[in-house]
């Protein structure tokens, strides 16, 4: 390695050039693209409550919810 390449280098974007149509379908994509990572995480904090529920037998934050008048 030279010296050239092992130097850190910052970088500041300003701006990025994008037509609204593409930003429109990137969004949508974004959109679409996030429904699977949320039920991904919604099952792996579901294991994890049941596994609390079954060391601990409470349910995780019930807690909290004792203060709530009914």
């Amino acid at each position: 390695m030279t010296d050239n390449t092992a130097q850190n280098r910052n970088v500041v974007v300003t701006d990025i050039k994008m037509p609204f149509g593409s930003m429109v379908v990137f969004l949508v994509k974004l959109a679409l693209a996030s429904i699977p990572a949320l039920l991904i995480i919604y099952a792996v904090m579901a294991v994890f409550a049941m596994i609390l529920i079954l060391l601990f037998g409470v349910v995780p934050f019930s807690e909290l919810f004792r203060h709530f008048p009914d």
